[in-house]
C-alpha cells in the first residue's frame, strides 16, 4: 500500500481530503506545517507522494518541495494552493514538483493526478530495483573462483574500476573478458551510464567505422538517414572494444584520436563530435607481436594498455572447474526446467583433466549438452561428449580402456539422435549444442538415412 502525505493547516480540509485519499487504497498521513510534515518524511522514509499546501504557518510549499526532494528525490510533490499564479508554479516546476493545481477550481484534477504520481513513483522503484540487479549480476562478487590467478585478476580490476584509466584485458578466447569489462563498468561511477560493447572482428572495415563513429544521411550507398555511433551511444558510459587486435590500422588512428582529444569525426560529416567515454579493450592477441609485424600501432598500443590485465585460462585455476560446474548446472537445470540430485565424482574429474582450448565457454557448451542428456536427474561420465568421456575412462583405476571404432559411432549416433530430438527436429540448433558445423550434421544424418 502507498503512502500519501498531506501537509495543510486547515484541520477540516486535511481531514476530508485524507478520507477521499484513503478511499481510493492509500495509507494517509498527515501534517499541519513544514515541520511536522518533515518529520513524518524522515520517520515513515518510504511516502510516495505529497499534497502540500503552499501557504503553511511556518513556511511555503514551493520551498518546502526543494528540500522534500533533495532529501527524497524518489517522493513527487503536488502542490495545493488557493490562489494561484504563474510565477510560483513555475519555480514549483523548476524545484521538482510533480504538479502545482488551485483548490476549488481545480479539485476534479487531484485524484488522477494522485494516480499518475503514484505510479511514476512504482516505475521509478523498479528502475531503481533493475538497475540493483543489474549491478548484483556483473559485480565483481559473481565472478566464480578463488584460484590465486582469478583473485589476483580481480584484485587488480577492482583497483583500476574507480578510475577512468583505459584498461586492456588480455587472454585466451573464453577466459571471461566481457564480464571483468562489465564488473569494471560496475564497480566505476559511471555504474548508471550505458555500457556499450562491440566484437572489432565481427564487423567488415567500412561498417565497423559506421558503427563505432556514425555517419551522415548520404554518406554512402544506402545510407538513408543519420545514425549514432556507438561512440556516442557510450558518452559518460563505457565502451568495450573486443577484439581491439582485429581493428584495420586506419580506423586504429581515428580511435588514438578520440583517445588523445575525445573527439571523433563520423562518416560524411566535416565537424568533429565531443564525447566523455571510458575505453575498455580486450584482445586474445599477443599486440607485441602485432607490432612487429606491423599489424598494430604502437603508439595505439602504448595508449590502451596503461593498464593491463591477463585473465588466466581454465586450464591454469583447475581448482575453480568445480564450483563453475556447479554454477553452469543450476543454470541450464533451472533453463530445461529438471532438477539436479546428483552430480557424479568421475564426472566432474574427467573435466578437470580436459586442457580446454575454449575456456569457460568451452565449459558452458559441454555443461548444457550434459544437462539436455541428463537422465534421473544424474549428471555421468555419459553424459559428456567423448572425447571427454575417453578421459574419464583412461584416469580409472586399472589398465585403461578404450572404446572400439564401432562402439564409438554407435554412440555418436545415439548421442546425435538424442540432442537432435531435444531440439524438435531443428538442425541448425542441434549443430550448435554439438558444436559442430551445420554441414558436418547434415552429412552425418544423410550417412544414417536420416
Amino acid at each position: 500500500m502507498d503512502k500519501i502525505l498531506i501537509i495543510d493547516d486547515e484541520e477540516k480540509l486535511r481531514s476530508l481530503l485524507g478520507r477521499i485519499v484513503a478511499l481510493e487504497g492509500f495509507e494517509v498521513f498527515q501534517a499541519g506545517d513544514c515541520k511536522t510534515g518533515l518529520k513524518k518524511l524522515e520517520q515513515q522514509g518510504d511516502i510516495a507522494v505529497v499534497l502540500c499546501d503552499v501557504k503553511l504557518p511556518d513556511g511555503n510549499g514551493v520551498d518546502l518541495t526543494q528540500k522534500i526532494k533533495t532529501v527524497h528525490p524518489s517522493t513527487e510533490v503536488i502542490l495545493l494552493t488557493a490562489y494561484g499564479n504563474i510565477p510560483d508554479g513555475v519555480q514549483a516546476i523548476k524545484n521538482g514538483a510533480f504538479d502545482y493545481i488551485t483548490k476549488g477550481d481545480e479539485n476534479n484534477k487531484i485524484l488522477p493526478l494522485l494516480h499518475r504520481a503514484v505510479e511514476k513513483v512504482a516505475l521509478a522503484r523498479r528502475v531503481r530495483q533493475l538497475e540493483k540487479q543489474l549491478g548484483e549480476r556483473h559485480s565483481f562478487d559473481r565472478i566464480i573462483g578463488k584460484s590465486k590467478s582469478i583473485q589476483a585478476a580481480i584484485e587488480l580490476a577492482r583497483k583500476v574500476a574507480p578510475t577512468d584509466t583505459t584498461v586492456l584485458l588480455t587472454g585466451e578466447t573464453g577466459v571471461g573478458k566481457e564480464v571483468f569489462a562489465q564488473a569494471i563498468h560496475q564497480a566505476s561511477p559511471r555504474q548508471n551510464r550505458p555500457f556499450v560493447a562491440i566484437n572489432c572482428a565481427a564487423f567488415s572495415h567500412d561498417l565497423l567505422e559506421s558503427e563505432m563513429f556514425g555517419h551522415k544521411a548520404g554518406a554512402f550507398t544506402g545510407a538513408m538517414k543519420d545514425k549514432k555511433g556507438l561512440f556516442e551511444e557510450a558518452n559518460h558510459g563505457t565502451l568495450f572494444l573486443d577484439e581491439i587486435g582485429e581493428m584495420p590500422s586506419d580506423l586504429q588512428v581515428k580511435l588514438l584520436r578520440v583517445l588523445e582529444t575525445g573527439e571523433f569525426i563520423k562518416v560524411g560529416e566535416s565537424t568533429s563530435t565531443k564525447i566523455n567515454v571510458r575505453i575498455i579493450a580486450a584482445t586474445n592477441r599477443d599486440l607485441s607481436k602485432e607490432i612487429e609485424q606491423g599489424h598494430f600501432r604502437a603508439d595505439l598500443f602504448y595508449r590502451i594498455a596503461v593498464f593491463q590485465i591477463k585473465l588466466p585460462a581454465l586450464r591454469e585455476r583447475v581448482t575453480d572447474i568445480e564450483p563453475l560446474i556447479q554454477h553452469f548446472t543450476a543454470l541450464f537445470a533451472h533453463k530445461t526446467n529438471q532438477k539436479i540430485k546428483a552430480i557424479d565424482t568421475e564426472f566432474i574429474e574427467a573435466l578437470k583433466q580436459h586442457a580446454w582450448p575454449g575456456n569457460i565457454r568451452e565449459l558452458k557448451n559441454v555443461i548444457e549438452r550434459s544437462v539436455i542428456l541428463m537422465e534421473e536427474g544424474i549428471l555421468r561420465v555419459e553424459n559428456l561428449p567423448y572425447e571427454l568421456q575417453q578421459l574419464a575412462l583412461n584416469s580409472s583405476i586399472g589398465e585403461p580402456r578404450t572404446l572400439s571404432a564401432f562402439d564409438l559411432a554407435s554412440a555418436e549416433k545415439l548421442h546425435i539422435l538424442k540432442v537432435l530430438n531435444h531440439t524438435g527436429g531443428n538442425k541448425s540448433e542441434t549443430a550448435r549444442l554439438l558444436n559442430i558445423a551445420p554441414a558436418t550434421l547434415y552429412r552425418k544424418l544423410g550417412e544414417w538415412g536420416i
